[in-house]
């Protein structure tokens, strides 16, 4: 097994046979995850990103059947933040050192183009050194450009599933993943700094699966990969199916990285909801930006796409202090940077 690690260091590429083997056994996992740190180290050296998440809306217009905010949870508490709310978290992280305010939310059909590239443009107005990421769905070739226009760096919007089988069992019917896609390869072609990913553990998902998705990726050749372990919500289809494997999550990573080496790699919040060491043991296995939540503490819980979220402690940004010394206990560093990703 060792020796499918360091080839897949070394190609940066494995057959379908290769990764089924590595992604399927543990008994190596204390070698890949050091060897993706090393990998990481190469490019990034310690440097550990942050990114100041402003969850802006919980209302969405879907209904996967996996997600907490869906369009039918009666249970969920919807709201919505305000521009002055927006502003007001990004003054207060300025101040804490972030450089980069992700901006996520449902598909909320209230936050118009026009709204929203107001929002974007006065951010890049407040702050011009700072980077804004959106994380706001699908939308149309022509609604990502001009948000774009307006000022957005980056885009944040995760596949879930490369095989349109597998999508099925996990979206309604008015959900495509041709039209997920293409909504990434329309990102891409506009300008923006890309960001996709998938679960981990999903209801029905294969290792057939998660290399379709390796492969998915290599087509697109995103910026930025964000996965984590499915987690269930109670008010969810997909309440009594099991959590998805941190363990299989970190192999997944660090595998990530050997294959994408210069790519930005969440340690996620999932990750730390399924560990009390996960965000940890995730930028150990190759992972090198976090994200802290920068929403009011009023709405935290609501913003609830699983049972469990952190929302208080080290999620919290007025606990950046705790957060850089446990990231300083495994040997790294947070720095005030955009954190833009480094191009090979």
């Amino acid at each position: 097994m060792k020796n499918l690690i360091d080839k897949l260091r070394t190609t940066k590429d494995l057959s379908n046979d290769e990764l089924r083997e590595l992604i399927e056994s543990s008994e190596f996992d204390s070698y890949l995850f050091s060897v993706a740190d090393e990998v990481r180290r190469s490019v990034y050296g310690t440097d550990i990103y942050i990114r100041g998440l402003i969850e802006l809306t919980n209302y969405c217009k879907n209904d996967c059947y996996y997600c907490g905010i869906r369009r039918s949870n009666k249970c969920a508490e919807r709201y919505r933040l305000s521009k002055e709310d927006i502003m007001e978290c990004c003054k207060s992280g300025y101040e804490l050192g972030f450089r980069t305010f992700v901006l996520q939310g449902g598909e909320d059909a209230f936050f118009s183009d026009e709204i929203l590239c107001d929002i974007v443009s006065s951010i890049k107005k407040e702050y011009p050194d700072c980077a804004v990421t959106l994380s706001l769905g699908e939308r149309s070739y022509e609604s990502y450009k001009r948000l774009y226009d307006a000022g957005a760096d980056r885009y944040l919007l995760r596949h879930e599933t490369a095989l349109t089988e597998h999508y099925r069992r996990l979206h309604p019917d008015n959900m495509t993943l041709e039209n997920r896609k293409a909504c990434l390869f329309n990102l891409k072609e506009i300008g923006y700094q890309v960001g996709a990913g998938f679960m981990v553990g999903s209801p029905y998902q294969t290792t057939d699966n998660l290399i379709a998705d390796l492969r998915f990726l290599q087509e697109l050749q995103p910026s930025m990969i964000g996965i984590g372990p499915f987690l269930t919500h109670k008010d969810t289809p997909f309440k009594d199916f099991e959590n998805g494997s941190l363990e299989l999550s970190l192999r997944m990573l660090a595998i990530l990285r050997l294959m994408f080496p210069y790519a930005l790699l969440p340690s996620t919040t999932a990750l730390g909801t399924a560990d009390k060491d996960g965000r940890e043991k995730g930028i150990k296995a190759g992972g090198n930006v976090v994200m802290p939540n920068l929403s009011p503490s009023s709405v935290r819980k609501k913003y609830e796409l699983y049972d469990d979220k952190i929302c208080t402690g080290d999620e919290a940004a007025e606990s950046l202090l705790n957060l850089s010394k446990r990231m300083e206990s495994i040997g790294y560093k947070i720095v005030v940077s955009r954190g833009d990703v480094k191009k090979c």
